[in-house]
């Protein structure tokens, strides 16, 4: 079986986010959503967002939740099948009540193209296009990622 991987994302209000990532293109799967959780399904299979009331997220972690409005501690990255895709995605994000582009373009021509938005309660996700077989030969390894 293929790994799958679970982003855990603390929110404020549960129904305004499930609302925002169906908006950007996630489906709820009820099976695991109640009124403290909700499993958002971003590429059926692979990657799945779980969001969790502040409450229940303290079941998991006795650490503080950081304000994702001041502060990040990760930036999360999807890729898309295009430069449009992007644009798309992140144009999706701002209908449903994100942030567009809290972190700089990545515009590196016809190889890597990328952009980002902030979900209701701040979490950053970036959206990226690339075509490894564009990268100019010679590039230094940090092009590619």
């Amino acid at each position: 079986m293929p790994q799958m991987i679970f982003v855990n994302l603390p929110v404020t209000d549960l129904d305004k986010s499930k609302a925002f990532y169906e908006a950007v293109g996630a489906a709820n799967n009820p099976a695991f959503t109640d009124d403290t959780a909700a499993c958002m399904v971003v590429e059926e299979g692979s990657i799945h967002v779980m969001l969790l009331t502040h409450e229940k997220w303290a079941t998991f972690t006795s650490k503080n939740i950081p304000d994702a409005h001041t502060t990040a501690q990760v930036l999360i990255c999807v890729s898309a099948d295009s430069r449009e895709a992007v644009d798309g995605q992140v144009d999706k994000a701002v209908k449903a009540g994100g942030k567009a582009d809290p972190t700089p373009t990545q515009d590196f021509g016809g190889f890597m193209y990328g952009r980002s938005f902030e979900d209701p309660d701040g979490h950053i996700w970036e959206v990226m296009w690339m075509d490894p077989t564009a990268i100019p030969a010679g590039e230094p390894a940090e092009a590619e990622a």
